[in-house]
């Protein structure tokens, strides 16, 4: 049995990851910050173990790690907010906020395990970014920079770290229907329009994601490395198809 432990895993996305690494044969470590909602969603997936921890402070992941009893074979760095509003109503603590959860928090979690992976001679890493991190949206503060810099993070870990069996990859989903995103969409205007200008006429899901996650932790995925996998229906890729033609 493989073993995984998923950050931001008490909700959305993160349960979702969970529930698919379940069904396909791995041992969970669910963590999240709010330990009512891990352990809620625990008790709805198999061979899970719920641990509470705060991915900004290295001593808080050390412990919670430590409770999981082994050292992974998958750590998905899942965890992340969004701080809405005009980027000059951001206060300097906003931005902070957001890039020490997001992209700090990626880091520390990553480094709590990699010396533990690097003795084993194998391990897998994989960071979620997002459409914005490709390509900034407006209103989201500093959330398109942290996404940016973990798409960045991800490609230095994995130029640094492959030579000791680890690979590094990350994900960048578009308009998904889950976690942070789904209160937008609970809106059917916004739905209809961000749905319809989806080249796959659809918004995605969080299973969507989970498929993602589990390919690139898979033996197909065994020469894959440092890349940024793109999961939005073609939505980054249809700009010019979106402007007007007269």
């Amino acid at each position: 049995m493989k073993t995984a432990i998923v950050t931001g895993a008490g909700a959305g996305i993160g349960e979702a990851i969970c529930q698919k690494l379940s069904k396909n044969n791995y041992r969970v470590g669910m963590l999240d910050l709010n330990e009512e909602s891990v352990r809620e969603a625990s008790k709805k997936i198999e061979n899970s173990t719920p641990l509470c921890g705060d991915v900004t402070s290295e001593d808080s992941i050390k412990e919670a790690f430590g409770k999981f009893g082994e050292i992974p074979d998958l750590l998905v760095n899942n965890v992340g907010i969004v701080l809405f509003g005009p980027l000059e109503e951001h206060s300097v603590n906003d931005y902070s906020k957001s890039l020490n959860i997001n992209l700090l928090g990626s880091f520390i979690t990553s480094r709590v395990l990699i010396n533990d992976m690097i003795k084993r001679g194998n391990g897998s890493i994989i960071n979620m970014s997002s459409v914005n991190g490709v390509n900034p949206g407006i209103g989201i503060g500093a959330y398109p920079a942290s996404k940016a810099g973990i798409i960045s993070m991800t490609q230095q870990m994995a130029i640094e770290w492959g030579k000791f069996g680890i690979r590094v990859n990350c994900i960048s989903p578009g308009f998904i229907d889950a976690g942070m995103s789904k209160p937008i969409y609970e809106d059917p205007k916004v739905r209809e329009l961000r749905g319809g200008a989806v080249p796959s006429g659809r918004l995605g899901e969080a299973e969507d994601i989970a498929n993602a996650v589990l390919f690139l932790d898979s033996e197909n995925a065994s020469y894959v490395n440092g890349h940024n996998l793109v999961v939005d229906g073609g939505v980054i890729s249809s700009v010019i198809a979106q402007l007007p033609r007269e």
